[in-house]
């Protein structure tokens, strides 16, 4: 079993880091094989909304036009079990990094011809505010957004603040746990 987190946030020793890595750590403890990305490292252009109707290539050929590091990531979640999505908390919204993304996966992933591929795949999604903490839910609905349109599967959902992180990264060590165990049932439950 392989779950893979991808973290949005620069600060690759922040809260958000620190998020992914704890779920990460739970996963690898319950027998995952884990990967960290730092989507920051990685080049990811901006949607170009290519064509008269603001769709290209994705909506004909599930593919985009743009090459980056796009394709590569895609093809690492489509071959995990399981996924952690950690962004930090924007003006209660997803980061840049993690918007720019989404919104071209959900476009490859929802066109005509999409094949599908993250369809049915499980996602523990956290939300990390550095401030207050009050963007966190609605944070969360914007990614529970790109979820649905790309048709992956929450498995749970956390918002972290500065001042709950002590516990958040317990309570992200057990979601890592089980999520690893949740897929692997589902797993068995297909066979």
């Amino acid at each position: 079993m392989r779950i893979i987190a991808i973290q949005a946030s620069p600060d690759e020793r922040g809260l958000t880091a620190s998020m992914a890595a704890a779920a990460l750590a739970g996963a690898q403890a319950a027998g995952a094989e884990t990967e960290l990305v730092h989507l920051c490292r990685l080049k990811v252009e901006a949607c170009r909304t290519c064509g008269r109707q603001g769709w290209g290539r994705c909506w004909d050929e599930a593919s985009c036009v743009i090459e980056d590091d796009m394709a590569s990531l895609v093809e690492k979640m489509v071959a995990c079990d399981g996924l952690v999505l950690a962004t930090p908390v924007y003006f209660g919204d997803v980061s840049e990094p993690f918007k720019r993304l989404f919104d071209r996966v959900r476009r490859c992933e929802f066109g005509k011809s999409s094949l599908h591929r993250l369809q049915g795949k499980w996602v523990l999604g956290i939300a990390a505010a550095g401030g207050s903490g009050r963007g966190c839910p609605t944070c969360l609905v914007s990614m529970e957004r790109y979820y649905q349109h790309i048709g992956m599967q929450v498995f749970d959902q956390l918002s972290v603040s500065q001042r709950s992180r002590a516990y958040m990264l317990v309570a992200a060590r057990s979601a890592g746990e089980a999520l690893l165990r949740h897929v692997g049932a589902q797993d068995a439950d297909v066979q």
